[in-house]
């Protein structure tokens, strides 16, 4: 059976794509897919998931290897194999406030979807917060005064900016990174061996 290859969905899609393409794979199939989900090339098969969902798919084996930001690594913590780190894809996490703001005396409010990341980095600040949990467009919440301050990844800080929004700390960078399952590490090594080679060639040249 071919190796399968859970791929996150949206910026890595595109990014992996130009990557994989880099490597003298064929990308055709991948590009010109549609909504396909599941797609099959002379050498892999492909799943097309969101970022925690890449990680599950890796973690029970119906995919052999993912690709899948640090910060879901860093968030759900899975029980993969982090393989290595990818040249592309690079976010850093910050802490941003209105512009202009004063941050409370008391307990600040702190509005994420990376609830993990944002308790743990407070904590090691010695600092207590209540953290509302956002699923997305988090830079509302200081905006319309449901929260204090965001935790979310920065790319360019554009975002951040056209909302009124400033960088107060950025604590945690990352890339994209290449898991594995660790039961297709040890039975599919000879399949998996050249990809993974092909990877770790490309990224020490970079």
């Amino acid at each position: 059976m071919k190796p399968c290859i859970a791929l996150t969905k949206g910026r890595l899609e595109k990014q992996f794509l130009e990557f994989f393409k880099s490597l003298n794979y064929d990308i055709e199939p991948l590009v010109n897919k549609g909504r396909k989900l599941r797609v099959e090339t002379d050498e892999f098969q492909f799943i097309f998931a969101k970022g925690p969902d890449v990680t599950t798919y890796v973690e029970h084996g119906i995919a052999d290897l993912g690709i899948v930001g640090g910060d879901i690594l860093a968030e759900f913590q899975p029980d993969v194999y982090d393989l290595l780190p990818l040249p592309f894809g690079q976010c850093r996490m910050a802490v941003a406030t209105e512009k202009g703001k004063v941050w409370p005396e008391q307990k600040k409010k702190i509005a994420s979807k990376y609830t993990g990341i944002t308790k743990e980095h407070f904590r090691n600040k010695g600092e207590s917060i209540d953290i509302i949990k956002l699923e997305g467009s988090v830079e509302l919440a200081p905006i319309l005064g449901l929260a204090d301050g965001i935790v979310d990844i920065v790319e360019t800080g554009t975002t951040l900016k056209e909302n009124g929004l400033v960088i107060q700390e950025e604590f945690f960078s990352f890339s994209a990174r290449c898991i594995a399952n660790r039961s297709s590490l040890k039975i599919k090594r000879a399949e998996l061996a050249p990809i993974i080679q092909s990877f770790q060639k490309k990224e020490e040249l970079i």
